[in-house]
């Protein structure tokens, strides 16, 4: 099933149309299946009824066939950043993938500045900023290595500093 006009570019039938923010355009989408449609806006990435704004999306991988998004998970809130994990990856099978592929690498890619791996006791952590659609500035963001202790105070004070380091050269 394919829908164009003017040119070859696709409009998005209003039955698949999830419910966008004012500021929000569509950007591409594909459908997944006879009744979910995968949509890339300026915002987020719809699938499943919700969009997930692209700063909370940690990977995404394209294999020709499916489309695996791996939401970023929210473990803790720190005074000036998060730590998140990756949560569950979503497989979503796009037959008419259209755009949808593109859009979603340069959106998430195009979302991370200043990503830096630091050395910690007992592992690292990788320290970097996103981009929020529709905020001004950044939002700070840390993911420990696997086996590293982000509860161990000297693991959480060491972080807090290398935070506040980025966070100083970022402005520099």
């Amino acid at each position: 099933m394919k829908f164009r006009l003017f040119g070859g570019r696709r409009v998005l039938p209003v039955e698949r149309r999830p419910e966008l923010d004012r500021e929000e355009r569509v950007l591409a989408w594909a459908p997944v299946g006879e009744d979910d449609t995968v949509v890339a806006t300026n915002l987020g990435l719809w699938w499943g009824g919700t969009r997930t704004g692209w700063h909370r999306i940690d990977k995404a991988v394209w294999d020709g066939e499916h489309l695996v998004v791996t939401p970023a998970e929210l473990v803790a809130e720190r005074a000036g950043y998060d730590v998140i994990a990756d949560g569950t990856p979503v497989r979503l099978r796009l037959a008419d993938p259209d755009h949808v592929p593109h859009q979603v690498r340069l959106r998430v890619t195009g979302s991370v500045r200043h990503p830096q791996h630091y050395e910690l006791p007992g592992g690292g952590v990788w320290v970097f900023a996103r981009r929020v659609p529709g905020a001004d500035g950044l939002a700070w963001a840390v993911r420990y290595d696997q086996g590293t202790d982000g509860d161990d105070p000297a693991v959480v004070a060491a972080t807090d500093q290398l935070v506040a380091q980025s966070q100083g050269d970022a402005v520099a």
